[in-house]
């Protein structure tokens, strides 16, 4: 079974050599679903346990509503339901997957499960903090927990569309239909919620974080979670700036600056605002950032992608970590300190909690391995999903910051073949 992912992912990286450039993110998120995948059914090779597999559920009364995918099908979203202590809380997470950037690549992506939900799995693995095991998800396992399918393009934030590409840009209100769905279901009387969200999720949980409190009865303990959210506007190899460029092309298409915080669009352009690192410091409710310092999709498609490195200087760096030379490694140094010094004013703030580790990784509460297991990865000997549960139940403050790489021997690096 491994070997048969192994070629998989060779097959998906081959393949993404051949598209062009704005069509980046789909090919990076497949290669990342392949190690994630892999871990999933090794696992069960080994003879460990087999993953809870739960049913996609279409929101019937979204297309009454305008909230549809990037092609004008249902959104829809995963729901396993909490039971004894947990029946009255709520984990609600937005999923990841990049965007697009322009007309072409939308329609490239509207044929696939990130813009239409005629090509969404029927059935998805919940592991890490969607576990149902409490083994391997020792806070949230009982929860409500839920998986909101994102298929818009722009982290659930736009709210317009062209009418001659035939594109619905419907983020921001299939955000409001599965809110809604979510509330009718029971959510109304939650005593405790958690929006969290992996990388183009994390970032729309960040984004939606003062929304989802604003939704909730002002007595349910409501907190945000955004993992591998933490997107820089930084400089890449070649001096330029290769996200905000492709950024900039997201906010253009889909009208972003209409929907984007007021707090942040009021005084910064509108692409500005679609950078984490403007929109955390305004962020009422408590939120956890969790983000690798040398985070794998940001090495790859922002700091190193090929249009800032032609010759391929890179290459090898941005497959694996220990093929990096020690000029790469002093380049990368100063990403993270750049990260570091962009959340200084967050990280103040006695409310939020931080743990970001020196690791070559992206979504690291998704996986198993890398959320709650033997060998997961810590920092002052206390893994992810501790961390996060601590800082949630205010059982102690969570301000974890690694050393810098390669101190760490407990990381999880993201190789890709």
């Amino acid at each position: 079974m491994a070997k048969v992912f192994m070629w998989f992912l060779g097959v998906i990286f081959v393949l993404s050599k051949l598209v062009d450039s704005y069509e980046f993110e789909e090919f990076f998120f497949n290669k990342t679903e392949g190690v994630f995948l892999e871990s999933v059914y090794e696992a069960a090779a080994a003879g460990g346990p087999t993953p809870l597999m739960v049913g996609l559920t279409l929101i019937h009364g979204a297309g009454a509503r305008g909230a549809v995918c990037l092609d004008g099908t249902l959104p829809g979203y995963h729901i396993h339901r909490g039971y004894g202590s947990g029946a009255n809380s709520w984990l609600v997470q937005l999923e990841g997957g990049g965007w697009c950037n322009n007309i072409r690549s939308c329609v490239y992506r509207k044929k696939t499960r990130r813009g239409s939900s005629n090509y969404m799995e029927k059935q998805i693995p919940f592991t890490g903090i969607l576990s149902n095991k409490a083994e391997e998800n020792p806070d949230f396992y009982n929860w409500n927990r839920v998986k909101v399918r994102y298929c818009d393009g722009a982290s659930f934030t736009g709210d317009s569309q062209n009418k001659a590409a035939q594109l619905q840009f419907r983020g921001k209100r299939i955000y409001e239909a599965a809110m809604n769905e979510l509330m009718s279901k029971g959510m109304r009387y939650a005593k405790q919620a958690l929006l969290s969200g992996c990388s183009a999720g994390g970032l729309a949980s960040i984004i939606h974080c003062d929304d989802f409190r604003n939704l909730l009865p002002h007595s349910t303990k409501v907190k945000c979670l955004s993992d591998a959210g933490l997107f820089m506007d930084a400089v890449d190899v070649s001096g330029g700036r290769s996200l905000r460029n492709f950024f900039g092309g997201v906010v253009k298409l889909q009208g972003l600056h209409k929907t984007l915080p007021r707090t942040c669009t009021n005084h910064l352009d509108a692409t500005s605002c679609f950078f984490p690192e403007n929109l955390i410091n305004n962020i009422k409710t408590p939120l956890f950032l969790l983000n690798a310092a040398y985070d794998s999709w940001q090495l790859q498609e922002s700091l190193a992608p090929r249009g800032a490195d032609p010759h391929g200087v890179w290459h090898d760096c941005t497959l694996n970590n220990e093929r990096c030379s020690p000029s790469q490694i002093h380049f990368l140094q100063g990403f993270r300190i750049h990260m570091l010094n962009t959340i200084k004013r967050f990280a103040a703030a006695r409310q939020n909690g931080l743990f970001i580790n020196s690791c070559f990784a992206h979504c690291q509460s998704e996986r198993q391995d890398t959320w709650f297991s033997d060998n997961s990865p810590m920092i002052n000997n206390k893994p992810i999903a501790l961390a996060v549960g601590d800082w949630y139940f205010d059982r102690s403050g969570m301000k974890a910051i690694d050393c810098a790489y390669p101190c760490d021997r407990t990381c999880h690096n993201l190789v890709f073949r």
